[in-house]
């Protein structure tokens, strides 16, 4: 009972946020409230929830084909009142239908899928201004990229083996997982050229760096690289670079994200470290930002085609060979040592090295905690020494003057601070 009614009440929960933004909307937008507002958009996900309950109980999906055909009709006749006074849009209809199914997603045990709809539909409707002005300052060869990029993501990254090609070393090469970092480079370059038409170059920029390394901060790093190529890239190179290490500090709390989850008591060793590299990091990265200057952003000529395949194409090969060479260096010195199997593994992967230490570490572990500590330390610092050598060997003089500084205090903090863990 309690878990039905936890989903009734995430039914509930995303009608009411929606109906909250819609009213807010409505009366902000025309000075007087659509059809929905907080009451009604709340009655539907409950609608929603309660139709798909009462198609169980009574063994029949007729009751919910019977309430989704009532809900549309109802939603017609309000769209038709609407339209004979003018106002064609289908804004507050559509969200409306939306929040009637996430309530029966909800009520078939798929809470966290329709709280995922409930989140990305109010991202939309909240975005109303900022939606309207990209899609205002698109050009057609914006429009063009968006479409090649939707083929090698939607189209091609499916269709690809999602396993090794072969006997070790090649074993790594996985062509799944090498095109996801293609179009991971691909869709940061896409995040950081969107987040600079919304909110301008300056912040769109660090953004970009903030939330990318979130995922990858190698991919990052392979973007912002590829970018300060880009024809008239000159004014913003300083803003990748920073960008960058700002990337760079979140991969270090991730790794602590990690071990918290998996192992917290290997924390004690790992804190000190991860967090003083970190804090270089943001430190250094904050520092670069703000040397920058405040006039002219909005003139900053951006790229013309934010996708660039080609480039990231010859990264994501760069990515293969990494992780080749890699395998190849375990081949030769073997698990025994510790240490320089983590240096070896994180040069292509920090985040498998540090899961595989954490359970190594457990009570009762082959690895003992401070080894394991300074094995992920070891193989984080790798980690940025690899995306450091991308920017050496791609980036451009402006990108590495920029960036090395940054990359040597994140490597001296890092390396004293595990010293005195």
């Amino acid at each position: 009972m309690n878990d039905l009614l936890y989903r009734f009440g995430v039914a509930i929960g995303i009608g009411f946020l929606i109906g909250l933004q819609r009213e807010f909307a409505s009366g902000r937008d025309h000075g007087q409230l659509k059809f929905a507002g907080v009451r009604t958009f709340t009655l539907l996900g409950l609608a929603g929830a309660s139709a798909a309950y009462a198609g169980d109980l009574t063994g029949s999906l007729w009751v919910l084909v019977g309430a989704m055909s009532l809900v549309g009709a109802l939603l017609v006749t309000s769209y038709w009142v609407a339209a004979r006074s003018g106002d064609v849009g289908m804004t507050t209809e559509m969200a409306a239908v939306i929040v009637f199914l996430a309530g029966i997603v909800s009520y078939y045990h798929q809470v966290e899928m329709a709280v995922a709809i409930g989140v990305v539909l109010l991202l939309v409707l909240s975005l109303k201004v900022e939606l309207h002005r990209f899609a205002q300052r698109l050009t057609r060869e914006d429009l063009i990229a968006i479409v090649k990029f939707g083929v090698i993501t939607a189209i091609i990254l499916p269709v690809l083996p999602n396993r090794g090609i072969g006997p070790p070393p090649f074993d790594m090469l996985n062509p799944h997982r090498v095109w996801l970092m293609v179009v991971l480079i691909s869709g940061l370059s896409f995040l950081g050229y969107g987040l600079a038409k919304i909110v301008g170059p300056r912040r769109g920029i660090g953004l970009t760096g903030l939330l990318g390394g979130m995922a990858s901060s190698t991919a990052v790093t392979l973007a912002f690289t590829q970018r300060s190529k880009s024809p008239g890239a000159g004014p913003l190179v300083r803003a990748f670079g920073a960008a960058v290490v700002v990337a760079w500090a979140v991969m270090f709390i991730r790794v602590l994200a990690e071990v918290a989850i998996t192992n917290g008591a290997l924390l004690r060793y790992l804190w000190l470290p991860m967090t003083s590299a970190a804090l270089v990091a943001f430190g250094y990265g904050l520092f670069t930002y703000r040397r920058l200057d405040d006039e002219g952003w909005e003139k900053v000529p951006m790229a013309a085609n934010p996708f660039e395949l080609g480039l990231a194409i010859r990264f994501g090969l760069l990515y293969a060979i990494i992780l080749v060479v890699a395998r190849l260096a375990q081949e030769y010195l073997g698990q025994g040592g510790i240490y320089a199997s983590s240096v070896v593994a994180g040069l292509a992967d920090v985040d498998a090295i540090t899961l595989t230490m954490a359970e190594l570490s457990q009570p009762g572990g082959a690895v003992p905690l401070s080894t394991a500590g300074h094995a992920v330390t070891l193989a984080a610092l790798a980690n940025t020494f690899v995306k450091a050598v991308i920017v050496v060997v791609g980036g451009t003089a402006a990108l590495r003057k920029t960036v090395l500084p940054g990359f040597g205090l994140i490597l001296l903090a890092g390396l004293a601070a595990s010293f005195f863990s």
